[in-house]
């Protein structure tokens, strides 16, 4: 399993979310609270994605531990953006440990990552990557399963899905082919947070000004809201929509 969280709202250092809040990620990829299916760390890669104040996203991977990176620290601590999706990876049995296997997954205006796993992988999944053009499977960023999840929802937004409907259907479509399968997907383009519930936990946590989405709540102040299991998240600064998924 992994960890990962966006936020949404006014600027803010990456220090906060990153560091220096009582559970933040990095206390998460030693000392997570809520491992499902295996795992007790999150040790095989993180990656930062960030909005500058114009342009697309800029991203930090590694595949090595989030608290061993010696550069990350100062970095986010001299960073505000008023958007970030990050991520902490605990690789699934098999699955290669290298830089451009962690998220955020990334293409244009959007960041991606996946909590979870495809079961039966890759068997179970192979008719629907066959769906896929050819070249975007042969330019996958790595071989595993949240690379391909990526792939199928990067496909739904290019042919003009809302980033619900991309998020929401292929969770569907992966549940049905994998039954079992942990399928906690979060994607940003900046102006909102789509997340999914299927098989692992998710908060969040709204403001005045802000929206925070994370695996596990930062801090044990009030306002954390625990997201139903099996659930579709729609946020914005000024919204908060959460629905069945399979019903948005």
């Amino acid at each position: 399993m992994c960890r990962h969280l966006a936020y949404l709202g006014v600027p803010a250092p990456l220090s906060h979310l990153l560091f220096e809040a009582p559970h933040a990620l990095v206390r998460q990829s030693w000392a997570p609270r809520d491992m499902r299916g295996g795992g007790t760390i999150n040790a095989d890669g993180f990656g930062v994605g960030w909005f500058p104040a114009d342009g697309e996203p800029v991203r930090y991977r590694s595949a090595a531990p989030m608290w061993s990176d010696a550069a990350l620290p100062a970095l986010a601590a001299h960073t505000s953006t008023g958007c970030v999706l990050a991520a902490v990876r605990s690789a699934t049995a098999g699955m290669p440990v290298v830089e451009t296997a962690a998220a955020p997954f990334a293409e244009g205006p959007w960041l991606f990552s996946h909590n979870g796993v495809v079961a039966g992988w890759p068997d179970s999944v192979t008719a629907l990557a066959g769906r896929l053009p050819i070249r975007d499977l042969i330019t996958l960023d790595a071989p595993t399963d949240a690379a391909l999840l990526w792939a199928l929802v990067r496909d739904r937004l290019r042919a003009g899905a809302t980033a619900a409907e991309a998020i929401g259907a292929t969770v569907v479509e992966v549940a049905a082919a994998a039954p079992g399968s942990r399928l906690n997907l979060l994607l940003t383009d900046g102006r909102q947070i789509v997340a999914s519930t299927a098989g692992h936990a998710l908060s969040v946590r709204t403001g005045t000004t802000s929206v925070l989405v994370s695996s596990e709540p930062l801090d044990p102040g009030p306002g954390w809201e625990a997201v139903p299991d099996g659930s579709l998240l729609v946020t914005t600064p000024s919204t908060l929509d959460i629905t069945a998924l399979g019903r948005s």
